[in-house]
């Protein structure tokens, strides 16, 4: 057996540190990033001038808070939470995830709004969702 010194042993360790840490794949996923996102297209479009871009941003906020590969998840409206994570729902703690479910199903409500005012005033109601989850 060979036996090395304490300050081989350490440099050894010191070497191989990073190493171990770039082996450790990077599946968590950034939930502030996703929530923050989220928000500010909930925001974008509660200030949206027409239909058509309240229904975009909120399909951004869906795509964020179920991931690319949730249920709901449309790739067409644009994902502006890639690479930060599999979903916020799925990212986040048991205790966020029903408030972040409630965001959801309001911004989905919001997408199939037809009336601009309404659809307008449930983006906001998603908007105030997810900062409470922040």
């Amino acid at each position: 057996m060979v036996r090395l010194s304490p300050c081989t042993s350490l440099f050894a360790i010191l070497l191989a540190a990073p190493l171990l840490v770039s082996a450790v794949p990077a599946t968590a996923g950034d939930l502030g990033k996703e929530l923050s996102t989220a928000v500010t297209h909930a925001g974008m479009a509660a200030g949206s001038a027409d239909l058509k871009m309240v229904q975009t941003h909120l399909h951004h906020v869906v795509n964020c808070l179920v991931g690319p590969d949730g249920a709901g998840f449309d790739a067409a409206a644009g994902n502006p939470c890639k690479d930060q994570g599999g979903g916020a729902i799925a990212d986040a703690p048991p205790a966020k995830q029903a408030m972040l479910k409630m965001a959801l199903a309001s911004a989905q409500s919001g997408i199939m709004e037809t009336d601009l005012a309404k659809a307008k005033a449930t983006a906001a109601e998603t908007q105030m969702a997810l900062k409470k989850a922040e």
